[in-house]
């Protein structure tokens, strides 16, 4: 049993390309189904935080991060900072009322989890957010610290996934469950479904009409400026010769458009330090139409990858600099 679609060191994964726009309609619908089930449509404050295995990683976590962000607590019970660390992570999945789910493995218990984390101490926390593996923290951490990592991953898994989060029900049983009532179809959902569509069937051009038709009745629609710069970027680079294109760079340093084909690459392949840092160096030796382009294929860029990203924060300060 191996996690799937883990992106342990915070690449851009081509699987998720797809994956924060369909995390929010999957999301909805299991929230729609449950309700026509009589499912939860609420939880108890006690099932926030949960004890998960091996063989229940697959339900309880993968399946689960497509509804909410999933924070993983490996703890052991000779650890001693776990002790420390564990009370506190399960005061605050309580406290964010059903912002996250708080999911404890015991090391001891499943080794195999461990190994495919990469786990080298405890405690170790990460999340899960449709699919995606990230690390938060590892060690013992402030509860300031800690509330600021959890404010981050709520924000990202709501604006880039369109996770809300679980409704918690504070007079519901542990086990318990209350139909909710089905959320009424947004303005846009039906384009958006339509490009999360497109891109299932490999129309990346027809998913780029869909979400520019999104944006052009709602320009500050995020989940559209998102998938829109990811289809473009998966456009540029279908059917591109890699090596060819890697040649083209290092032989011509100082071509913009080189330079750019090179950085698409870059990020696709999940090297994202390596696509900033190229183009920001092309932008200090260039000026006029040349730099600005360059600046304006970096924004592209910072779109994908998202703006909370610190990789993103730190690629802007460098281009300030470049730039002035």
């Amino acid at each position: 049993m191996q996690p799937r679609n883990m992106s342990m060191s915070g690449v851009v994964d081509l699987a998720a390309v797809k994956a924060a726009q369909e995390a929010k309609a999957k999301a909805e619908q299991a929230r729609a189904q449950a309700a026509r089930d009589g499912g939860a449509g609420g939880i108890s404050p006690a099932e926030l935080v949960i004890d998960v295995d091996e063989a229940g990683f697959e339900n309880d976590v993968l399946q689960r991060s497509a509804e909410v962000p999933v924070v993983i607590d490996f703890w052991a019970e000779w650890c001693q900072p776990c002790k420390q660390l564990s009370p506190v992570l399960e005061r605050l999945a309580v406290e964010y009322n059903g912002r996250f789910l708080l999911a404890k493995i015991d090391v001891d218990a499943n080794q195999m989890l461990m190994q495919q984390f990469g786990i080298q101490g405890i405690p170790a926390v990460f999340a899960v957010v449709a699919g995606q593996a990230l690390p938060l923290f590892q060690g013992a951490a402030g509860e300031e610290q800690i509330r600021g990592t959890l404010d981050q991953l709520v924000q990202v898994a709501e604006q880039r996934f369109g996770l809300t989060g679980l409704t918690v029900d504070p007079d519901a049983e542990a086990g318990g469950a209350q139909a909710a009532p089905e959320r009424p179809a947004g303005p846009y959902d039906a384009l958006l479904e339509a490009a999360v569509q497109a891109l299932d069937s490999g129309d990346l051009s027809g998913a780029i009409q869909a979400y520019k038709n999104v944006l052009n009745e709602d320009p500050g629609n995020e989940e559209a400026k998102l998938g829109l710069a990811q289809a473009e970027l998966l456009q540029r680079v279908q059917g591109v010769d890699p090596q060819q294109v890697r040649k083209d760079a290092a032989d011509k340093p100082a071509d913009v458009q080189a330079q750019i084909a090179a950085a698409d690459l870059d990020l696709v392949g999940g090297h994202v330090e390596d696509a900033f840092g190229r183009l920001i160096e092309t932008v200090s030796r260039t000026v006029g139409d040349d730099r600005d382009t360059l600046r304006m294929r970096l924004l592209e860029l910072f779109e994908v990858v998202g703006p909370e990203d610190p990789r993103v924060i730190a690629a802007r300060r460098a281009l300030a600099r470049a730039l002035f």
